[in-house]
């Protein structure tokens, strides 16, 4: 991808890896940029991978803007097998060119730089209706909150406050945070129980919040699958 100037993001599985919240994962995700110019570079990629559209839809631009993901299968010897998928818009996820400005860029072994969702980005894109996702979510906020707990700069506070799924590590944020948790409560209700010492509010607060996420996901994807459907009985 970068050899090919291919502006793409790592994200799903793999980018959680990089975050300290490791998950198996046998395909590799990318946001990509739904514009000719990268699509075409997009291509000469996966032509160099021998990666071949696998599924529905078929690679088009059409279908990446509406918001589905376009699968791939790699043949070369050294991705064998390996799944890529890419996607280009997301329920609840900024524009690629916003994603672009906030990216992490790490160093990996071998000297090659890898460009990953930054992390509130990749939290954003897992609050989804399958159920392996949100362990992950509370696994990634978990991992960062240790991380940085001891010197977090504001704009990670906030983020905790916002994306925490943990009761134990929310009352000890507000704890030691008591006006920031009062005053973000306006933006996530939930923790109004925290502010007020109620354990079991909380935890009721958390999994109505996690259905609510939930079935708006569905709700999004109800128009999306129909497409698909559509799609695969022309095929």
């Amino acid at each position: 991808m970068r050899a090919h100037r291919v502006r793409a993001l790592l994200m799903g599985g793999q980018a959680c890896v990089f975050y300290g919240a490791a998950e198996f994962s046998r395909d590799t995700d990318f946001a990509i940029l739904a514009d000719a110019a990268n699509l075409a570079r997009l291509r000469k990629a996966l032509a160099e991978l021998q990666a071949a559209p696998i599924a529905v839809p078929p690679f088009a631009i059409k279908h990446l803007r509406r918001g589905h993901a376009i699968h791939f299968r790699c043949q070369h010897p050294e991705a064998f097998q390996m799944r890529v998928d890419v996607m280009a818009k997301m329920r609840g996820v900024d524009t690629f060119a916003k994603l672009w400005k906030r990216r992490t860029t790490l160093q990996i072994p071998g000297g090659e730089k890898c460009d990953l969702l930054s992390l509130p980005d990749l939290v954003q894109a897992k609050k989804t209706q399958r159920d392996k996702d949100w362990p992950m979510i509370r696994r990634l906020v978990e991992a960062h909150y240790f991380e940085n707990q001891k010197r977090p700069k504001p704009a990670q506070i906030r983020f905790w406050f916002q994306e925490l799924r943990t009761p134990e590590l929310l009352v000890e944020l507000a704890r030691r945070y008591p006006e920031i948790c009062r005053k973000l409560a306006k933006e996530r209700p939930l923790l109004a129980h925290v502010h007020a010492g109620e354990p079991v509010g909380l935890e009721q607060a958390l999994l109505a919040e996690e259905t609510s996420e939930r079935q708006r996901d569905r709700q999004y994807w109800l128009p999306l699958k129909a497409e698909l459907e559509k799609l695969r009985h022309a095929k």
